[in-house]
């Protein structure tokens, strides 16, 4: 398994607000719109799992398998081409502030790993970055 972790992200909230958010993926549903056009699509989610359509890669599916309060949400990767699970990380640092860390574990092949590292590496960093800049208070 190849793993690629985020760079560490501030969040302005304390961690039990950001848990609770991402602990209940319908939550996200709010968040769709501030997705670029043309990059991910057919957007599906539930309390549980979300879906998407990335070109050309096609559907991919996350579902929760554990949530650890107020500190992880592990996800496995249910429909890929490749084998793979992620976790959130939240690290309460102060009283309105919370370090977060994104990790994702993938089995790639060796044909494919150097074609795909750079993207996923970029990939978990852009989702760091969009996780970090969500206004928590109007999601809980």
């Amino acid at each position: 398994m190849t793993e690629f972790i985020s760079e560490i992200k501030t969040i302005p909230y304390e961690n039990g607000i950001v848990y609770e958010t991402l602990a209940d993926l319908n939550n996200l549903e709010k968040l769709k719109n501030r997705i670029p056009s043309g990059k991910l699509e057919d957007f599906t989610f539930d309390s549980d799992s979300c879906s998407f359509s990335v070109q050309p890669v096609g559907k991919i599916r996350f579902s929760i398998v554990d949530r650890e309060p107020p500190k992880t949400v592990k996800f496995a990767v249910d429909q890929s081409p490749v084998k793979a699970n992620m976790w959130i990380q939240l690290k309460n640092t102060g009283e309105r502030e919370t370090k977060m860390k994104l990790t994702i574990k993938a089995d790639l092949n060796p044909f494919i790993k150097p074609m795909i590292s750079k993207p996923l590496q970029d990939g978990i960093n852009q989702v760091a970055d969009i996780l970090a800049n969500i206004p928590y208070e109007t999601l809980a």
